[in-house]
């Protein structure tokens, strides 16, 4: 199977939507194949009572561009549900653009196993999610 265009995987995002959180985190997809995405979203509005961004934010941001990579990975007709997930944060953000780069780390059959780095506008890593997701057929 060959890559998704440029174009084909625009109209897909625009098809398919982010789902109500991303829509309302300002979450904003950049590039995305089953390999690889990148995602961005502000620090506004994503922001803990402290001024920092809430670390679930860094893990909304992570799951949202691994499972829809891994949707990809999984191919026509198929669909990624997201069964396991971890994250570890190691620096805070209190503005600016958050960007998020996935890479697989694995892709197999039923499997797909994806690292998501979290930076901020200065490429400082703020965390390093790794999600796995279960890849089936739609129903």
């Amino acid at each position: 199977m060959s890559e998704p265009t440029a174009d084909e995987i625009a109209d897909w995002v625009a098809e398919r939507g982010l789902g109500e959180l991303a829509d309302s985190m300002g979450i904003k997809i950049v590039s995305l194949s089953g390999e690889a995405g990148v995602a961005t979203m502000p620090a506004e509005g994503n922001r803990q009572p402290l001024g920092i961004v809430h670390g679930g934010a860094y893990v909304v941001i992570a799951e949202t561009l691994g499972s829809m990579c891994a949707t990809l990975a999984a191919g026509p007709n198929r669909h990624a549900v997201g069964i396991e997930i971890n994250a570890s944060h190691t620096k805070s953000c209190k503005g600016g653009l958050i960007t998020a780069t996935c890479k697989a780390v694995n892709i197999g059959k039923n499997l797909a196993t994806h690292e998501i780095q979290v930076t901020d506008d200065q490429g400082n890593r703020l965390s390093t999610v790794r999600i796995t997701n279960f890849l089936r057929d739609n129903r």
